[in-house]
């Protein structure tokens, strides 16, 4: 296991063998614990005994301590393996180095993610092929809790590797395997994982799941969600803050829609229709794989999921796939073999690439249809959500991340506990961690607007 550019973490720096993972309870007494996000950051970076020797040791000044400000030891601190150094992953990282008990590894196969990390505290970056299953499954034996923020085509691996080792485990790869594979193998480890934690899915879902509680019965649930950016670029627009992989995965992919409580199949960017929304207008909606475990977790007999994007994309997207653009059959190409759709991909990645600074926004509907005490009703859970330029961070990398690292909490204390793989929308059959999470996000900054009516 080779070293990153920032040189901090090599694979004879690997944390020891933990033992059996067991939730962590966390001292609410602790003072720095419950301040402010912004001043748990200036403390921790202006403490730890890494900045004390710099600002201090040429004075000759000795600490006075072997632990860090907050009295824990390495040994005390939680130690965290983040999956995926994305633009996803780094959020996900950067927001857990918040928690001054805690240390984070970041593990990724590019080495510039360690240059661009090395200012984090209490952030190790290591570079890691995932592929590399001897590898994965040391690193991952090393630390108490992993969160998955790897490309699609490489989540389920992971997560098998996760619960062979015995840890628990949040996830946002959007893999195209069923997650649920792994149950019987994470209940007999004796761990929780939960897939599809980010904000569609994930949020969807969970809210999904809440409607399907609150509406007795539940006739109907649609989901609508979208990232694009603030300001139209006159070409695509759109950027792609994360994987573009994915995204044209999430273009190609057949939908799954449920009608009449039967699953149908529909093509990729079927169904396309215009809607208005608040803050941004008039876009479009079209059909993509977005229900994935919906369609077998809840009896509602009608359900649907589309992707949001700015007018015209979808017609662009069909025309492209129409003519042959997105086809895997390999072909040679000036003596190299490739595909058109690997061709199509390159030039998409760089007419999507996402540019630090760019104003994004995050916007998602979830509406559901049903009876209140024999009252026909609809509830409805409305975000919109911008760039945060004192982060840097987008809006969908946030809006998608942080759910991720509060369901990452959740499991390390015990919150979410029961042994198994889960699907997120089997959380929001419990009001208490449907109401924790939403004024947890609301606390960060991400607020789902609920609204609720007779119809």
């Amino acid at each position: 296991m080779a070293t990153t550019g920032d040189g901090r973490l090599t694979a004879a720096h690997t944390p020891p063998n933990r033992g059996t993972w067991r939730p962590r309870r966390r001292d609410s007494s602790n003072y720095v614990n419950r301040l402010p996000r912004v001043c748990r950051q200036f403390l921790i970076r202006a403490m730890t005994p890494e900045r004390f020797h710099q600002n201090m040791g040429s004075h000759g000044v000795r600490p006075h301590f072997k632990a860090d400000f907050f009295g824990m030891t390495p040994s005390q601190l939680a130690h965290t393996l983040v999956l995926g150094g994305g633009l996803v992953g780094r959020v996900i990282a950067e927001d857990l180095t918040a928690d001054p008990d805690r240390r984070v590894t970041l593990a990724d196969r590019d080495p510039a993610v360690g240059r661009q990390m090395a200012s984090i505290e209490r952030l190790d970056v290591v570079q890691l092929d995932c592929t590399d299953t001897v590898a994965l499954e040391s690193l991952i034996d090393g630390h108490e809790l992993v969160v998955g923020a790897l490309p699609s085509q490489f989540g389920f691996e992971a997560m098998a590797a996760v619960v062979r080792v015995g840890r628990p485990m949040c996830d946002i790869s959007f893999m195209a395997q069923d997650a649920r594979a792994h149950h019987a193998q994470a209940v007999s480890a004796d761990v929780p994982v939960v897939f599809d934690c980010g904000v569609a899915p994930g949020m969807s879902h969970l809210l999904a799941g809440a409607a399907a509680r609150m509406l007795s019965p539940c006739r109907s649930i649609s989901i609508r969600v979208g990232g694009i950016p603030v300001l139209k670029d006159g070409d695509w627009n759109y950027a792609a803050p994360f994987s573009p992989g994915d995204v044209i995965e999430e273009y190609l992919r057949p939908a799954r829609l449920v009608r009449d409580g039967v699953e149908v199949i529909e093509p990729a960017l079927s169904g396309c229709a215009q809607l208005h929304l608040p803050h941004v207008g008039t876009v479009e909606a079209f059909n993509t794989d977005g229900l994935r475990s919906l369609t077998s977790t809840l009896e509602v007999p009608d359900m649907v999921e589309q992707t949001i994007r700015w007018p015209g994309t979808c017609r662009r997207l069909q025309a492209l796939r129409d003519a042959g653009a997105f086809d895997d059959t390999p072909i040679v190409v000036d003596g190299v073999q490739t595909t058109r759709r690997a061709i199509t991909c390159g030039e998409l990645f760089d007419a999507w690439r996402y540019r630090p600074g760019d104003r994004d926004c995050t916007v998602m509907r979830v509406e559901a249809h049903g009876d209140i005490d024999g009252v026909a009703s609809r509830l409805r859970w409305d975000l919109y959500d911008e760039y945060d330029p004192v982060t840097g961070w987008s809006s969908m990398a946030r809006t998608t991340a942080l759910p991720a690292t509060l369901v990452a909490r959740a499991l390390e204390s015990g919150r979410i506990s029961t042994p198994g793989v889960h699907a997120p929308e089997t959380l929001g059959s419990d009001p208490n961690v449907v109401r924790w999470l939403l004024a947890s996000l609301e606390a960060r900054g991400v607020r789902y607007e609920f609204t609720s009516q007779a119809c």
